[in-house]
């Protein structure tokens, strides 16, 4: 335990400061404070002592300077017992309790107005400085950067005698470096991403990664292989990482890993949607009138696979779609944005059965990060809808309105399938996938296989691949199970080719311009 008998306050977010403020007060404690900060807490009738009269410095050049003096930081890194006699033949008064959060740099960044010159002046220096003089002093010293944490200091000075306990000090310490660390990586990430001339890059000169840990995992991939589970510092609304568990067991590194491709298929649909993924990959997806009968018809193209796969949807699951589901698989996941009380209650009945509930939000994430040893590849994701494109009839047979339905329903679903992949598509759900295959026509045929495994009639339906047809061996094979139409991005040096075997089957082809390849 180490008392407090000084504090130092100085904060740019003023949330719950004044109170904190009165409650060290109350106690005894001797408070420092500067600018605004000891403004505010003397207007509120609070006795301090400004830090210029402390040092007996004054505040210069606009304030930039006001802290970075040998009295405030030797009073947070004198060790108690160590440093004792150097701090009295200097005049250091320890400083035991340290109230610092940085200046507002990621909310002026923010701002789409904010020039070069006011994201500078928002560069924090003397507050980082003293963090981290702090935090390198857990021992003696506690320091709190957010006002969450001022309810847990009060309470530990209340039930310790005016003292902070070891572990609270090292837990303050380390959530400290971390926001030093997220502070200066924001900095870095900015200023790296800019030119001389003030103009943006895409990609900045150096990556720094922000992670949260949301939760250790039981295992990695697999057993022998340890795991954990973080998110981005700031992740995009509506992603697999803001979820909530309803019931079941603990989440697995691969059950994370297939609810997210999941969830991220399934959410691109305006209409009500089924999709069901084994090891990463969708292996039924459907649309239709309500969520049992989506499910349904996503279980029926491959009920082999969907086997202790993962299953989401982008409605509400009712009672009648979890009894269903219960009736025909084993199922690991379940992942949709909510479950009313009667789908609650009836997998309530199944507790290994893993819900997640995932906030409504729709925003993508601005770069999609991949990672090889020692190394990442970093690009921006692969958003393009189907909407976005204009297709080009290339074929002397032109789309009805049901094959162009189809043709995009199969692209929206062939984006998250592995390279290569072939998609078939009939009345709005899959009847066919072949997935990452070393080559096309192994995927087409594979997707065929599956189709006939299901007892999937091919009669009319469409086809898309991810990628262009580098010859026309797969168009031929696709013809001959009864695929009417097809979608791809063209670009081969065959493309002719291609559009003629199409026009020999009477088939419709459409070109898309957009490649979507997934590794």
């Amino acid at each position: 335990m180490q008392p407090v008998r000084r504090a130092l306050i100085s904060v740019s977010d003023k949330t719950g400061v004044v109170d904190f403020a009165q409650i060290l007060a109350a106690a005894g404690i001797q408070i420092l404070s500067t600018g605004g900060t000891a403004k505010l807490l003397a207007e509120a009738g609070i006795t301090l002592t400004e830090v210029s009269s402390h040092t007996g410095f004054p505040e210069i050049m606009g304030g930039r300077i006001k802290t970075l003096h040998p009295l405030i930081h030797g009073g947070l890194l004198g060790r108690r017992g160590t440093d004792d006699a150097v701090m009295a033949k200097h005049g250091i008064a320890p400083i035991d309790l340290l109230v610092v959060n940085l200046y507002p740099f990621e909310e002026a960044i923010a701002q789409p107005d904010c020039s070069l010159e006011n994201a500078i002046e928002n560069i924090d220096i003397g507050g980082p400085a003293m963090l981290r003089a702090a935090a390198k002093n857990f021992r003696n010293v506690g320091v709190v950067t957010h006002p969450e944490q001022y309810v847990l200091v009060t309470k530990e000075l209340e039930n310790n005698n005016g003292c902070l306990g070891d572990k609270l000090r090292f837990d303050l310490s380390v959530a400290a470096f971390n926001h030093v660390s997220n502070y200066d990586a924001a900095i870095s990430d900015y200023m790296s991403c800019l030119n001389q001339d003030g103009t943006r890059r895409e990609f900045p000169d150096q990556a720094n990664a922000r992670y949260v840990k949301l939760m250790d995992l039981r295992y990695g991939e697999n057993p022998h292989q340890r795991a954990a589970f973080y998110r981005d510092l700031y992740p995009a609304l509506g992603s697999l990482v803001s979820f909530k568990q309803l019931q079941g067991k603990e989440l697995s590194f691969n059950n994370i890993y297939d609810a997210d491709a999941a969830w991220e298929c399934v959410r691109q649909f305006a209409g009500t949607a089924c999709v069901i993924v084994k090891h990463a990959n969708p292996c039924g997806v459907a649309l239709a009138d309500d969520c049992k009968a989506a499910y349904r018809l996503a279980y029926e193209t491959d009920a082999t696979s969907a086997f202790g796969g993962v299953i989401a949807f982008n409605r509400e699951v009712d009672g009648a779609t979890a009894t269903h589901i219960l009736q025909q698989q084993f199922v690991e996941v379940i992942v949709a944005p909510g479950f009313n009380s009667a789908a609650r209650e009836i997998l309530a009945d199944k507790p290994n059965i893993r819900a997640l509930e995932i906030p409504p939000g729709d925003n993508t994430p601005q770069h999609d990060i991949k990672r090889v040893t020692s190394g990442l590849l970093i690009q921006t994701a692969d958003d393009i809808s189907v909407d976005d494109i204009a297709l080009e009839v290339v074929s002397k047979q032109t789309p009805t309105a049901e094959q162009l339905a189809d043709l995009r329903f199969a692209w929206q679903v062939a984006k998250f399938v592995k390279s290569n992949a072939i998609v078939y598509v009939k009345n709005g759900r899959t009847v066919g996938i072949g997935v990452g295959q070393m080559s096309r026509v192994d995927s087409a045929r594979i997707a065929v296989l599956k189709a006939f495994d299901a007892n999937l009639s091919l009669q009319g339906a469409v086809m898309a691949s991810d990628a262009f047809f580098p010859f026309r061996d797969s168009i031929d094979r696709a013809a001959e199970a009864g695929i009417s139409a097809v979608i791809h991005p063209g670009g081969s040096v065959r493309d002719e080719e291609v559009i003629a075997a199409a026009n020999d089957h009477n088939m419709v082809m459409l070109f898309t311009g957009i490649r979507h390849f997934k590794h």
